[in-house]
């Protein structure tokens, strides 16, 4: 059996072979010695679950080890987005645990855990659950869910509620609805289903809002290449904007009123531009190593400190804790703010992003063209590669040895080895080469003026995959 691995933002694995009820009690254990020997919270943990097969069974596993262990259990009694857990987990005092896998296939299923400060545990945090998991041997006997439930010793309780007052505390609804504005919503069949049309009413289109596990037949990730049906609704209906999140509602992604993509790396910069400069917010911007450079020029102009961080939000979470910041993020779609919680939310950064349409009587893509005619165009490219470990890892020590001198014709005149190897070239554009925390792909990234540009870097280093005198050297 391969061991339990937490990644860039907690434990994933495939359902039945490594993720299985006994893993589940292993690490369910090992979260629960970490709260009893550091005392981490007041108030027990709360459990929340997604829409994926078999969560709320696993949830309700999980609910009976911390029970069996002393600590009391507030379970959410319906499908959960991830930061409403992360609310609770603040407005509570207790620990946040999420039984979901994100973004990943329909065939994963994982465990993430948000200590009371509300957002992704740190990583010193991990690496204490790790040690107490590396001691525990056998599951742990408990009694059935329902036993619990009669005994008190877990109670179950509408969490989504609260997390939505908090929202309509925070976003201006009342000016969205005044501006008429439509939105379309696609939950991508996740938890945030039907959520956006709660706080919004009758100007939401939804589409994708039922429970499905194997959601659709494809991973629930709001990157560009998925969002072609959210893309018709916006322009057959005459929405205003498209607003998708991934199975857990964590992550944004958008289409402007045209039916064209908006990137994660605009929305954060569409973010500074309405947070420092229409209501003069300060604090700093803090991306990931994958994450635009239209940042910099932002934090520049305005002399805002900017902090660049390896990827996983959990890194982004960590300098939000401890500092001032204005707008973190990173360039899969998790975004977080100043006033906030310290988490990815994609229902919030999606009504935020309405919210400023409302307050400057602008369509998403002249927002979008504004940041381009202000700091220059900025174009971004990924691909995903599913290959064999060894190719994998050749690949990075190749670019780590700096090997790979040119790219697409290119010089590459600097590295940065943050997370993974960042390649910078000589024209201002950039390529990064780095393995998955969560999944088991290749992902080659980057930035360039055109997109024509972008793709090129990305499809040129992808070739280098399979190339013998990488393989071989």
């Amino acid at each position: 059996m391969k061991p339990i691995k937490f990644g860039t933002d907690g434990w994933r694995a495939i359902i039945a072979e490594q993720y299985t009820f006994e893993n589940v009690n292993l690490v369910s254990q090992a979260v629960a010695r970490w709260i009893l020997e550091e005392k981490v919270g007041s108030n027990g943990v709360l459990i929340g679950y997604d829409a994926r097969f078999l969560s709320r069974e696993f949830a309700e596993h999980a609910a009976t080890v911390f029970a069996a262990m002393e600590i009391p259990v507030r379970m959410s009694n319906r499908i959960i987005p991830t930061p409403a857990i992360s609310w609770g987990a603040k407005e509570f005092d207790a620990v946040g645990i999420v039984i979901t896998a994100s973004h990943n296939p329909p065939e994963y299923n994982g465990f993430k855990i948000k200590p009371p400060f509300g957002g992704s545990a740190k990583p010193g945090q991990i690496q204490a659950v790790e040690k107490h998991l590396s001691e525990i041997d056998t599951p742990i006997h408990t009694k059935t869910y329902h036993d619990c439930l009669r005994a008190g010793l877990i109670r179950e309780m509408n969490l989504v509620e609260g997390y939505l007052d908090s929202i309509r505390k925070k976003i201006d609804i009342k000016n969205i609805e005044k501006s008429g504005l439509r939105i379309a919503h696609d939950p991508m069949f996740g938890s945030g289903s039907g959520l956006v049309k709660e706080l919004i009413g009758n100007n939401v289109e939804e589409i994708n809002n039922v429970r499905d596990p194997l959601f659709g037949g494809t991973a629930p990730e709001p990157i560009e290449s998925k969002l072609g049906q959210l893309s018709e609704l916006v322009v057959k209906t005459g929405c205003d904007i498209g607003l998708a999140n991934d199975g857990d509602a964590d992550r944004i992604g958008m289409i402007d009123e045209c039916g064209e993509f908006v990137s994660s790396h605009q929305i954060l910069s569409l973010l500074v531009e309405y947070l420092h400069g229409k209501k003069k917010m300060d604090g700093a911007i803090v991306k990931t190593v994958s994450t635009t450079d239209m940042l910099n020029r932002q934090a520049e102009k305005y002399g805002l400190p900017l902090e660049v961080t390896p990827i996983g939000f959990k890194y982004v979470g960590e300098k939000i804790i401890s500092g001032n910041v204005l707008v973190g993020g990173e360039e899969s779609g998790g975004i977080a703010v100043k006033g906030h919680l310290p988490e990815r939310d994609g229902i919030f950064i999606g009504l935020l992003i309405a919210e400023m349409m409302a307050a400057t009587e602008k369509k998403l893509s002249e927002l979008v063209q504004g940041l381009f005619d202000e700091y220059g165009n900025h174009q971004y490219f990924r691909n995903d590669i599913l290959t064999e470990d060894h190719k994998k890892t050749a690949m990075t020590n190749y670019c780590q040895n700096k090997r790979l001198k040119k790219i697409a014709g290119i010089q590459v005149v600097d590295w940065d080895f943050t997370d993974g190897i960042k390649h910078l070239m000589e024209d201002g554009s950039w390529l990064l080469v780095r393995q998955s925390g969560t999944e088991p792909v290749l992902r080659i990234y980057s930035e360039a003026p055109r997109l024509e540009m972008a793709r090129k870097l990305v499809e040129d280093a992808s070739s280098w995959v399979d190339n013998p005198e990488i393989l071989n050297s």
